[in-house]
């Protein structure tokens, strides 16, 4: 027989580029025996992210316990992707003793954990917490990302969420719905800076929250699982919802971000590649550049890890058999997005 215990899950939200996916491979490497399976929310139109944690070789997180939701925004696609995932996760012969959903750096967490009270799997899970990983290194410099333009440093006084941009917006509704919120790269980060950067998160983040620093989203499992929130039994609101009367509205507008993938051949040069996508990405303001690339005379598969001008490399395995050498990158920016432009660079670029 199946047990009754419900199954907890833990929501990991974030911005673009502030670490999520480094915190979750960190979380299923050090899973202690644990069958962890993860739901993986991708903005864009190739599956990058879930081929990441897929390439973290731990033994109990498997390829058919990663699921990924590449259809958009999760918060949007409730009813159509989350539910019927959930409940093909939740009717398995052996469930997972935990669930992990990554969500899009444009989701709000407030409909996904409402989503918890649908009949079909209120009585065999609950959102056990939800995580939101800030970039502390971008705060420090008055940014939510690494290319993003200075934000105002705080709220407008009358709470209005008209005189608020939309990334603000976004981003103080992540806070507000955390139990913990961690501040990531704060390795980067003066100690007075990110002691002003925690005080500053404290007001905006919901009674009782934590607020932790990491480093490359190095945190021990046991502090980001078994914090028994139960959040889908409270009403976590919206700014939007709260300046409306508690009414449950997320018509958020993702217009103000467009993605789209680049499809390229081998690199010649690894160091002129990497230099040539940091002058890309400056150029262009793209906020995030990920992917993988097949680099000339090396059997290795490179993972191209891009936050504004900073680029991050590494060769995580050799090649599937039978899978082409490509280089295949994703590019998320603010719109408009100068698509041919970037296409053109990259290509360039690879010397492809």
């Amino acid at each position: 027989m199946k047990s009754a215990r419900k199954i907890p899950a833990t929501v990991v939200t974030g911005f673009l580029g502030a670490g999520k996916t480094t915190l979750i491979r960190h979380l299923i490497q050090n899973a202690g025996g644990r069958r962890i399976a993860l739901i993986v929310n991708e903005f864009g139109d190739i599956g990058i992210d879930g081929e990441l944690l897929k390439a973290c070789g731990a033994p109990d997180c498997g390829g058919e316990d990663i699921v990924e939701l590449a259809n958009g925004c999760i918060c949007c696609t409730v009813a159509d992707d989350f539910i019927p995932t959930m409940e093909a996760l939740l009717g398995r012969d052996q469930p997972p003793d935990y669930i992990v959903i990554e969500t899009s750096g444009l989701a709000l967490p407030q409909p996904l954990v409402r989503a918890f009270n649908w009949p079909e799997i209120k009585t065999r899970v609950t959102v056990d917490g939800v995580v939101a990983l800030i970039d502390a290194a971008a705060l420090a410099r008055g940014e939510l990302a690494e290319n993003e333009q200075r934000l105002e440093a705080q709220r407008q006084a009358d709470d209005m969420l008209d005189h608020e941009t939309p990334l603000g917006e976004l981003f103080a509704d992540q806070i507000n719905c955390a139990d913990l919120i961690v501040l990531n790269k704060s390795d980067l980060v003066e100690g007075e800076a990110l002691a002003r950067i925690e005080r500053d998160i404290a007001h905006e983040a919901q009674p009782g929250a934590r607020i932790l620093k990491a480093s490359h989203g190095a945190l021990p499992p046991e502090v980001i699982i078994g914090l028994e929130a139960s959040a889908e039994d409270e009403e976590r609101l919206s700014h939007h919802e709260r300046a409306h009367g508690g009414v449950a509205d997320h018509d958020h507008d993702h217009d103000d971000f467009e993605s789209f993938g680049v499809t390229l051949g081998q690199v010649d040069e690894l160091d002129a590649f990497r230099d040539s996508i940091a002058n890309v990405a400056a150029e262009h303001a793209i906020l995030r550049l990920k992917g993988f690339a097949a680099v000339k005379d090396r059997p290795m598969r490179l993972v191209v890890q891009a936050v504004g001008p900073r680029v991050d490399t590494y060769f995580d395995s050799e090649w599937p058999a039978g899978s082409p050498r490509q280089t295949r990158l994703v590019v998320i920016g603010e719109a408009p997005v100068s698509r041919d432009a970037i296409t053109e660079a990259l290509v360039k670029a690879a010397g492809s």
